[in-house]
Order: C-alpha cells, then sequence, then structure tokens
C-alpha cells in the first residue's frame, strides 16, 4: 500500500495503490498554491474513503522536483513527517518523469517541461519508451530550441511550460499537450517499481531536486 504525494506545480495531487493497482486519487489544480491547505485533507480523506489507516500503509512516495520552491518544501516535509512517524520507507520520483508518463506514443520523443521564470522552463528530453536521453535542464526557451530533437522527428512537449514554447516553436514536428501538469496517478507505478527494487531514500537526509536555487517574487 503505497501513498503518493505530487506538490512541484500548482496541482495538489495525492494518490493511493495497491498492488499493481491504483485504488484512488485526488487532486486540484489552484493558481493560488493550495499544498498547504489542501495536502493532509486530502490524505485523510482517501485514507478515509478506502477504510484504511496510516498503519496500512507500506511506503509513501513524493515527487521530487524540479518545480515550485514552496510546493516541493511542502510536500517533501509532509512526507519525511509521514515516513519517519510510521517508520516506512520513503521513494522520491522525479517529477519530469511524471508527467512524460502522460504522453503514450510508439516512437519519437517526449519532452515535458514545467514553467519556470519568464521565457525559462525545466526540462529533460525521454525516448518513447521512458529511458532519458538528455539530462534535466533549466533553459531559456528561444526559436531554435530543441532543433536537433526536431530535425529526428516528431517530438511531444508537454507540461506547464508548453505555451511559452508554442508561441515560438513553428516546427512541423512539434506536437504540444496542453493543460497537463504531474499527477500522482503516474506517480504510483513508478514509486510502485522502486518498491519491488527496495530503491528508497534516507528519510533524515533526503532533500528536493530544486534545480535552482530559490528566488522570491
Amino acid at each position: 500500500m503505497i501513498l503518493c504525494l505530487e506538490t512541484s506545480t500548482t496541482n495538489c495531487s495525492v494518490s493511493i495503490g495497491r498492488g499493481d493497482s491504483l485504488l484512488t486519487l485526488k487532486e486540484v489544480n489552484s493558481k493560488n498554491f493550495s499544498h498547504s491547505e489542501q495536502l493532509h485533507s486530502f490524505i485523510n480523506a482517501l485514507l478515509t474513503q478506502e477504510k484504511l489507516t496510516p498503519k496500512d500503509l507500506d511506503a509513501i512516495s513524493i515527487s521530487k522536483g524540479p518545480g515550485s520552491y514552496t510546493g516541493l518544501r511542502i510536500g517533501v516535509s509532509a512526507a519525511k513527517g509521514i515516513a519517519y512517524a510510521l517508520d516506512i520507507p520513503l521513494i522520491s520520483v522525479s517529477t519530469l518523469l511524471c508527467l512524460a508518463k502522460q504522453v503514450d506514443i510508439e516512437k519519437g520523443l517526449i519532452v515535458p517541461m514545467l514553467d519556470a521564470r519568464r521565457m525559462e522552463v525545466y526540462s529533460e528530453v525521454f525516448e518513447a519508451d521512458f529511458h532519458s536521453r538528455r539530462e534535466i535542464k533549466a533553459e531559456i526557451l528561444e526559436e531554435a530550441s530543441f532543433q536537433k530533437e526536431l530535425e529526428s522527428g516528431k517530438v511531444h512537449f508537454i507540461g506547464s511550460g508548453v505555451e511559452k514554447f508554442e508561441s515560438i516553436c513553428k516546427h512541423s514536428n512539434a506536437v504540444f499537450h496542453h493543460k497537463k501538469l504531474p499527477s500522482a496517478q503516474e506517480q504510483f507505478f513508478i514509486a510502485k517499481r522502486k518498491f519491488d527494487e527496495k530503491d528508497f531514500e534516507d528519510v533524515a537526509y533526503f532533500e528536493p531536486f530544486y534545480l535552482k536555487d530559490f528566488v522570491s517574487n
């Protein structure tokens, strides 16, 4: 039984899964970042709905970033607190991999991108089988961005940075998936594999992957 938390963007998302099945999901996308108000109530609501208690949980999974500094802090703090209190494993999952998993293609590339500041995004490049082809970067979008990938075939862009890039990219091989954010739905299936492999984090020392230092508005 794995509890999954996703707080890296404006989407506050919580799921619970058991075995190979996702049991339940609750999420809300609020531009005001409602994580501090919603996260624990979502957790309690799902446990109650499934007639579970915290002691029924075998592990907790958290989206590790990159993403919102504040959102990641809230999610990771909650996950570490629960893992420590229940003495259960903590699993971290790449936010961009979770986002990429929402695209189902047989060939081509997938580029999940999260909005940063101005024309900047956090992005990674995945093959159709979700193997990483290019590491995570924070980059300023330009018309010539991802030209090498686009010249090789269809490239599927997904995430909160899509609108920025669509406004300047006119390449015929670019496919844009709108209004998609990382979710605890896809996170569960990645977390289950890591649970089976016993790929756990050190609860005391784990920190989110911010990619960049915090910058106040």
